[in-house]
């Protein structure tokens, strides 16, 4: 199996942060049987002066095995699985690729080609939700080992492709997501072992949406609804079922990455409804209050990249550019 050995940046890249689809969309599509919404109607904005900062860098960068947008990422034992996406020739792929500070190689296979899934580890064990292939949506949730083996273990209540994910302890929450004919505004919970269930709904329909969990509650920033970037920062809180409005990103935000570390959900790229409006901008979000504040930049503008927290650093790969090129880089950011 080919395996891609880090070529480290002449030149190091420093960015500031603080310390703490698959087709088109149409209307709002309802999920069924969720529990409790609410929405707070009078939210932060960024105007309130941002935390004592620090500074994050590039502190090794690579490639992949090749290039790859929309994969889904797993944190795994000091390195993270890159799970399927899309290629440069944007053909759905079935990779599974090991990314560690030394380099990256692919250790296994998924099923079926797939892109568009999320992906998340509870206990030290991945899995990726969803996707989609040639215009078909999966119910698929599947369990992928450390040395790259995976089968299914589950299945979400519809086809959704264009989800995102997060874990908080032993459960895995899915948040919205594309049927390939409607777009969702459910929040999904899958505990291994104990199944799946509806545990919320969002105040509209949600692709594409940035996603990270941070102290027991998910953030939910921008994303898609039906084709329009939205502004909005949710939060939901699994121990009461709500969610909630807290803040407005500083822009309308789809199609960017998210990870937490230091206190901070961080939103990395991403572009607006304009498919060639890709954005280097790295936002911060304080998830207990909403407000935002710029905290840095990629090396490279880019939307559809890969994330994932591994230890105290991020790791980003992959992504499309403005031109419509797809890349093979991996971005280890770390506080200095």
């Amino acid at each position: 199996m080919r395996s891609t050995s880090w070529q480290p940046l002449s030149v190091a890249v420093a960015i500031a942060l603080p310390l703490a689809g698959c087709g088109g969309g149409s209307s709002p599509a309802t999920s069924p049987s969720p529990t409790t919404t609410s929405a707070a109607a009078n939210a932060s904005t960024t105007t309130a002066a941002p935390p004592a900062a620090t500074r994050l860098r590039v502190a090794a960068t690579g490639r992949l095995p090749q290039p790859v947008q929309l994969p889904a990422m797993a944190p795994q034992r000091g390195a993270a699985l890159l799970l399927g996406g899309l290629d440069a020739a944007a053909a759905s792929v079935s990779q599974i690729v090991r990314v560690t500070p030394s380099g990256a190689r692919v250790i296994g296979q998924l099923p079926h080609a797939l892109h568009d899934g999320a992906g998340t580890a509870v206990g030290g064990t991945a899995y990726f939700l969803g996707g989609a292939e040639a215009g078909v949506a999966s119910t698929d949730i599947l369990r992928v080992s450390p040395s790259g083996a995976s089968g299914v273990v589950g299945h979400l209540p519809a086809p959704a492709s264009d989800v995102s994910a997060a874990a908080i302890g032993s459960t895995v929450y899915v948040v919205g997501g594309f049927t390939e004919k409607v777009p969702l505004r459910s929040i999904i919970a899958f505990t291994p072992g104990r199944g799946v269930r509806v545990v919320a709904e969002m105040p509209r329909a949600l692709r594409y949406a940035s996603v990270a969990a941070i102290g027991g509650r998910l953030i939910v920033a921008g994303g898609t609804s039906g084709v329009t970037a939205r502004r909005e920062i949710l939060r939901f809180d699994p121990a009461t079922g709500h969610v909630r409005m807290i803040g407005r990103l500083p822009a309308a935000t789809t199609h960017a990455a998210a990870a937490a570390i230091g206190g901070r959900v961080f939103l990395l790229g991403g572009r607006g409804d304009d498919p060639a409006s890709q954005r280097t901008a790295i936002i911060a979000i304080d998830p207990s209050t909403g407000r935002t504040h710029p905290a840095g930049r990629l090396p490279t503008a880019v939307s559809d990249m890969g994330a994932a927290t591994v230890g105290r650093r991020i790791l980003g790969v992959g992504g499309r550019d403005a031109q419509g090129v797809v890349h093979d880089e991996a971005w280890w950011m770390a506080a200095s």
